[in-house]
C-alpha cells in the first residue's frame, strides 16, 4: 500500500473534528504512542488524536480513507506483540477519553461500555453490585484493546476468553460507516457472526466504539490451593488429569522451577524451589468446594506431589495471585540489564507436557536461562526468553528460541498466539498455522478495508 504523508491541511481537518487540544504532534505524545509493552521497535506516528465519540471516529476514518492515511487505534498500550505500534506512521487514534459505563443491566448480567474504559476500574465498580467481567489479562488493559486482541488470562478455564463474554458491538468501518452487530440475547443463530469477526481482529477491520459485555456473579465461595512436584513432567501430567476428571478450576497456573526460585528469592513469597501449580476454585456452597478440593488433592498426591496446601483464605489467595502476576517484574529486577521476549503459545491440553519439554529444549539449545509460566488449564504457555537490549546477537538468539517454540506448538495442533494476538511478532507464523485459509482472511480484510488504512502491517506479513 502507498500512504500519504500528513499535511497541514490534514491537521487542520483533525482539529476541526476533535478540537485543537486533542490533536498533538508533540514529541512526548508521539513517543508515548510509538511503542507498547513488547520488545518490538518503536515507530512514531505523525499525529495523535484523542476522540470522544463514534461520530468523531467516523469523521476521522472517512477522511483518512479518502486521503490514504494510515490509522492505528490505541487503547492502553499494554499489548505484548506490537499490536498498536504505528509502523507506517500516520494517525494514532487514542480512545482513552471514551471511558464511560453507558448502562449497567445487573438483572441481565450485562454492561454497555465505551472502549477506553480500563478493565480494573470497571471491575472495581461492578464489585459493588456483586458482579465482575471474568477475562483477566493481568495488565490494566482497556476494554477495546481486550476485545481487539481477544485477551484472556488466568480465569479462562472456567469463564472463557474475551470472545466468550462479548454480546454486541458498535464498530466504525474504514469508510466511516457506523454499524451495530450482535444482540443482547444469550444466543442467536441470525446471520453471520460479525461480533466474533471483529473480536481478535486487532483493529484491522474496524474500530470498536461500544461493547455489550456478559458479566458473572462474584463467587460466593472460593479457595486457592498450591502444590509442587519434583519434576515438570509430573506437574504438567497432573494438569491433564485434573481437566480430564471434569473438574473445572477457576484458574490453574504453572510455574517452572526457575520462576519459583526467583519469586521465592524476593523474600515476599515462600513458594519453594520446585515446579508449582497454583489453583483456584469457585462454588456456590462450602460442601461442593470441599469436595472438589478433596478430589484434586487425591489426584495431586497420586501424581507424586511434594506438598499440597488448600483452603487458603482471601489474604493468602490474593498473595498467591500477586506472586503470579508480578512474576515478570520480579524476573526483570532479578537480572538487571536483561529484557524478555514473552512467547505466547497454546496447545491441546493433552500436549501441554510435550510443549513444556519442547520449550525447555529450545532454550537449552540456544544456551539460554529462560523461565516458563502459563495458564496450564487451557494449554497456554508463556516462555520468557532473555536477551540483552541493543545486542543484535543476543536478540537473534532469543528470536531463534521463540521460533522453535512456536513451530513446536503449531506442530502439536496448537497456535502461535493463545491470547496476545498476532501484531508484528507472530505474522511470520500465520502461513504455517493457517495455510490456505490465510487467503480468506486477506479477502475479508480487503472487503472491509480496501485501502488498507486500518492498523496496516499487522497480522499479514507482506503488508
Amino acid at each position: 500500500m502507498n500512504y500519504e504523508n500528513l499535511t497541514s491541511a490534514d491537521l487542520d481537518f483533525l482539529i476541526s473534528v476533535v478540537g485543537k487540544e486533542y490533536v498533538s504532534t508533540r514529541d512526548a505524545d508521539l513517543d508515548q504512542h510509538s511503542k507498547d509493552e513488547s520488545f518490538h521497535q518503536a515507530v512514531r506516528p505523525s499525529v495523535v488524536v484523542w476522540t470522544q465519540s463514534a461520530a468523531e471516529i467516523s469523521a476521522v476514518l472517512k477522511y483518512a480513507n479518502d486521503h490514504h492515511i494510515p490509522v492505528t487505534p490505541w487503547g492502553a498500550g499494554t499489548s505484548l506483540e506490537g499490536n498498536p505500534i504505528p509502523i507506517f506512521g500516520g494517525i494514532v487514534l487514542d480512545t482513552s477519553r471514551m471511558d464511560k459505563v453507558i448502562q449497567l443491566r445487573a438483572d441481565d448480567f450485562q454492561i454497555d461500555v465505551q472502549p477506553g474504559l480500563r478493565y480494573k476500574e470497571m471491575n472495581a465498580t461492578l464489585a459493588k453490585q456483586g458482579l465482575f467481567f471474568p477475562p483477566d489479562p493481568g495488565a490494566n488493559a482497556s476494554i477495546g484493546g481486550m476485545i481487539a486482541n481477544n485477551a484472556a488470562g488466568t480465569r479462562t478455564l472456567r469463564y472463557g476468553t474475551t470472545k466468550d463474554n462479548v454480546l454486541r458491538l458498535e464498530v466504525v468501518l474504514p469508510s466511516g460507516e457506523i454499524i451495530r452487530t450482535g444482540t443482547r440475547a444469550k444466543k442467536t443463530s441470525s446471520g453471520f457472526d460479525l461480533v466474533h469477526l471483529f473480536i481478535g481482529s486487532e483493529g484491522t477491520l474496524g474500530i470498536i466504539t461500544e461493547a455489550t459485555l456478559r458479566l458473572s456473579p462474584l463467587p460466593e465461595k472460593f479457595s486457592a490451593a498450591i502444590t509442587s512436584f519434583s519434576t515438570t513432567e509430573a506437574a504438567t501430567q497432573v494438569v491433564t488429569n485434573i481437566i480430564g476428571s471434569g473438574i473445572v478450576p477457576a484458574a490453574l497456573e504453572f510455574l517452572d522451577t526457575a520462576t519459583v526460585r526467583a519469586i521465592s528469592a524476593t523474600g515476599e513469597f515462600a513458594l519453594g524451589e520446585n515446579p508449582t501449580l497454583l489453583m483456584e476454585f469457585h462454588s456456590a456452597t462450602d460442601v461442593a468446594l470441599k469436595e472438589e478440593l478433596n478430589q484434586v488433592e487425591i489426584m495431586c498426591r497420586d501424581g507424586g506431589c511434594l506438598n499440597f496446601e488448600a483452603g487458603l483464605g482471601r489474604d493468602e489467595r490474593d498473595r498467591l495471585w500477586r506472586a503470579r502476576h508480578r512474576a515478570y517484574d520480579i524476573l526483570v529486577r532479578s537480572r538487571p540489564g536483561v529484557a524478555y521476549l514473552i512467547v505466547d503459545v497454546a496447545v491441546p491440553i493433552s500436549e501441554y507436557s510435550r510443549l513444556v519439554s519442547a520449550a525447555q529444549a529450545a532454550l537449552a539449545e540456544q544456551g539460554l536461562q529462560g523461565y516458563l509460566v502459563g495458564h496450564a488449564g487451557d494449554g497456554n504457555l508463556h516462555p520468557l526468553v532473555p536477551y540483552t537490549p541493543g545486542d543484535t546477537a543476543s536478540y537473534t538468539t532469543a528470536w531463534a528460541a521463540d521460533e522453535k517454540i512456536v513451530e513446536a506448538a503449531i506442530a502439536m495442533g496448537g497456535t502461535a498466539t493463545g491470547e496476545h494476538g498476532v501484531g508484528i511478532g507472530k505474522r511470520r507464523f500465520m502461513p504455517l498455522e493457517h495455510g490456505a485459509s490465510l487467503n480468506a482472511m486477506r479477502a475479508i480484510k480487503a472487503t472491509f478495508d480496501p485501502n488498507g488504512i486500518l492498523n496496516p502491517g499487522k497480522i499479514f506479513e507482506s503488508d
